[in-house]
């Protein structure tokens, strides 16, 4: 009789995904589903633990040993990584320890993949990869039922919300398993019990003030989902609808406090999708917050849009509650780019003025910008890196556009034949990592996936070497963060794919920038 009933295992996928900046630069985030899913399982009885690749610096090997050392009934592959998108660049991870596994224990270990990615692509993920089960949802109701079923040695599947399998070489699937609505009873916080916190480390950005500090680091889902539509996100790719819920204030306080008091820390990740939304939801935190009189002392970051920074009152109590970043999807500047995509509601507001307002009122902004949108042109390229540069906010990142199975753009590459990492002679699944070596993004009508991602990494190195930047962040941050920057600059990341353009190239010089580097 197997004494532990499920591992839930994060896959070793940094050295791949982000080359060398794995080893200084790029977060190590606790494992939210799996923690979230492991309370879950905890709650109900079973014998529950993680096994986080990542953060114990793992290799494939060493994963799998540990894995068949544990014995799980289940093995419970957690393919999700930092961001929804994020899912699909760390399959090849999952891919490469399960088939380990496999090998050296002769299949005995019943496994299954749960995260965006497996979602997405249920079928093909259970064709492709090397996983006994494949969940299509949320996955903590499949897990339950599946370990279940397995504990009583039975191979009746049909009665597993969410999950596909194979019978006699076919393909069965069972339909989808309930969304959870009350999210307090339903999925009761975060296994931190389960999870080494001290092997954790924050994005650099996140502890600009404090570089020292970034070990201090926690990751706090406070709702699930999303309710808006734009074109080139798989978030909700798990969810049977576009919709977002929310556990109380209440049950994120207790969280928060747990964090503070046994493990002192207090730079904190919102991973939410969109934290920044119902005001109602966004000052109960707050007021909880402010009542054990963590504000001062706590460093938050959330993501929002454009289009959600209009209640001042609501962001004052942000400010004065810890939230010191927000995290700002513009995407382009264009607003033709932005409809494109479903991202055009915002397109009567001053992005310019709302940045600034947000930062007057004393948050930093992290500013996310996608360059190669089906709409895009060089043209239009150069005027989003332009606006990056007028705002000049704390941080920006700098996206190519990739077709991530689950988002609408990937059924549109396929239709209008774009070239894709998963076409055959593609790098694969690691294509879609905007890091990684093999990395293929997507074209447009009018640039090629080697322009664009030419273009995302001249416009990485203009921006953070530009003076205006490096200035206000030593005026900001002082000294040592400027060295921490420019020491970063000086990583360069290898590319496979390279647009060789003499005209691109000097389209990218004329940016009004190239003075400044």
């Amino acid at each position: 009789m197997n004494e532990l009933d499920a591992l839930l295992i994060t896959p070793p996928s940094r050295l791949d995904v982000y080359q060398e900046l794995s080893n200084e630069y790029a977060a190590i985030e606790p494992p939210v589903w799996s923690s979230l899913i492991a309370k879950y399982l905890l709650k109900r009885g079973f014998n529950i633990k993680i096994l986080d690749a990542e953060a114990e610096n793992l290799t494939h090997e060493q994963t799998a040993e540990k894995i068949i050392s544990e014995k799980p009934l289940l093995a419970v592959y957690m393919v999700y990584g930092q961001q929804p998108s994020a899912s699909t660049q760390c399959m090849p991870a999952g891919k490469k320890t399960a088939d380990i596994v496999n090998d050296k224990s002769n299949d005995e270990i019943k496994s299954i993949v749960i995260g965006t990615h497996a979602s997405s692509l249920p079928s093909r993920t259970l064709l492709e990869e090397p996983y006994t089960f494949v969940c299509q949802g949320e996955g903590p109701i499949t897990v339950e039922e599946l370990i279940k079923l397995l504990k009583k040695g039975k191979k009746n599947y049909k009665d597993v919300p969410g999950l596909w399998y194979k019978e006699n070489g076919e393909i069965k699937n069972n339909k989808s398993a309930k969304m959870f609505e009350n999210l307090d009873q339903s999925l009761p916080g975060q296994a931190w019990e389960l999870l080494d916190l001290s092997k954790y480390k924050a994005h650099n950005w996140h502890t600009f003030h404090d570089l020292d500090s970034r070990n201090k680091y926690a990751s706090l889902q406070t709702s699930l989902g999303c309710p808006f539509k734009c074109t080139f996100c798989c978030i909700n790719a798990p969810f049977d609808r576009n919709t977002i819920r929310f556990w109380s204030p209440k049950h994120i306080i207790s969280e928060i406090k747990y964090l503070i008091e046994h493990h002192g820390i207090y730079n904190i990740k919102i991973p939410d999708e969109m934290f920044v939304l119902n005001p109602k939801q966004v000052v109960g935190i707050c007021d909880e917050i402010s009542k054990e009189g963590y504000g001062e002392k706590l460093n938050f970051w959330a993501y929002a849009r454009i289009d959600t920074l209009n209640d001042d009152e609501m962001l004052k109590k942000m400010i004065r509650s810890g939230f010191k970043w927000l995290a700002l999807g513009i995407e382009s500047s264009s607003e033709h780019v932005r409809d494109g995509v479903t991202k055009g509601r915002f397109n009567n507001f001053d992005i310019e003025g709302i940045v600034k307002k947000v930062r007057d009122m004393g948050f930093y902004v992290g500013a996310n910008y996608i360059f190669g949108l089906p709409d895009d042109d060089l043209d239009t390229m150069k005027e989003t890196l332009d606006l990056s540069l007028r705002i000049n906010s704390e941080w920006s990142n700098f996206y190519s556009a990739m077709a991530y199975p689950g988002s609408q753009l990937y059924p549109l590459a396929k239709q209008k034949k774009w070239s894709l990492p998963d076409d055959k002679g593609g790098p694969g699944w690691i294509g879609y990592s905007q890091h990684a070596y093999e990395t293929l993004p997507l074209p447009t009508e009018k640039v090629k996936g080697s322009q664009v991602l030419d273009f995302r990494d001249k416009a990485f190195d203009i921006y953070f070497k530009n003076n205006d930047y490096l200035s206000m962040i030593r005026k900001t941050y002082g000294q040592k963060t400027v060295d921490h920057i420019n020491k970063m600059t000086k990583h360069k990341i290898n590319r496979k794919l390279i647009a060789s353009s003499i005209i691109f190239i000097r389209l990218i010089q004329r940016s009004p920038s190239s003075n400044m580097i």
